[in-house]
């Protein structure tokens, strides 16, 4: 006889709740999808299973919206400066045009790596040990990323948003694909990666809003079309209901972010990023939480 799973089931109120994981954690240098595993754990819902990781990549979605409502002008300068360079050879010398190719290729990469590693990133590192060592292990990265900011920024030596290049967002890109591992966090790898390149924080912070966009929307609609069977049994309405919830918080959380960054660092992200991986490496350890 063979067995079959049962089917994942989704109240509004844990779609409420994923929501608001979702909206505070995508922009936030600590992990949505590390948060969101521990919160889907807490839940009782088996972080493994083809509809919960399916939900965990289409309730970006509504954060994906939140960038282009809270970005919709700039997007669509870059986007119309990206088209007129297409066509004229004077507009290719717009920093505009520059900018939205930085976007482009910086985008590539972290897709080519999810459809080639697809079943490496919804299977074994769906796990908890992965987040807790995860998050230690990027806070490194980024306390150093801050060192350096702190150096080129006393030095004079930064860069702003006028003299970003394509490289930048080549390099950027590809720092980016470690956001494919649970609890790196995408925010957190774009945006050191941003300050280990000489670029200011709330340009980095900009950027990373910005790369998140093709890739974020790019996962929701594989997941959606690869899992769709599967999604049908969490239902429409609450799978709506998460996407709602976490559009609104997430453009909350934007507005904050780049409020905070201009006169702040990472460090505190840093401390608890650290400490909550210190936490989940306890309760693994101590058997109170199973890893899948």
């Amino acid at each position: 006889m063979i067995l079959v799973d049962p089917p994942v089931e989704l109240s509004y109120l844990e779609a409420v709740i994923l929501g608001v994981v979702e909206g505070l954690t995508e922009y936030l240098p600590v992990s949505s999808t590390g948060h969101l595993t521990i919160a889907e754990k807490l839940l009782g819902m088996p972080v493994d299973a083809p509809a919960v990781t399916a939900y965990t990549a289409l309730i970006q979605i509504g954060a994906i919206l939140a960038t282009f409502t809270y970005f919709g002008k700039k997007i669509l300068r870059l986007f119309l400066a990206w088209v007129a360079g297409l066509r004229s050879a004077q507009a290719r010398q717009e920093h505009d045009y520059q900018l939205a190719w930085a976007v482009i290729v910086g985008s590539l990469p972290v897709v080519v790596t999810a459809l080639l590693l697809k079943d490496l990133i919804s299977g074994p590192l769906r796990s908890l040990w992965v987040v807790a060592g995860a998050l230690i292990l990027w806070s490194a990265v980024m306390w150093v990323a801050e060192r350096r900011h702190d150096v080129l920024a006393a030095q004079g030596e930064q860069r702003g948003e006028d003299a970003l290049t394509i490289k930048d967002g080549l390099v950027i890109g590809l720092v980016q694909c470690f956001s494919l591992v649970p609890g790196v966090s995408r925010s957190g790898a774009t945006i050191s990666a941003g300050l280990m390149r000489g670029i200011d924080r709330v340009t980095s912070t900009e950027l990373s809003f910005f790369l998140a966009i093709p890739a974020l929307t790019g996962a929701g609609i594989y997941e959606t079309v690869d899992n769709v069977d599967a999604l049908k049994a969490l239902g429409v309405g609450p799978i709506i209901t998460g996407m709602v919830v976490a559009f609104v918080v997430a453009y909350a959380s934007i507005a904050w972010l780049l409020r905070f960054v201009q006169s702040n660092s990472l460090v505190s992200f840093i401390a608890y990023r650290v400490v909550l991986g210190a936490i989940l490496f306890v309760v693994l350890g101590a058997g109170w939480l199973t890893a899948t």
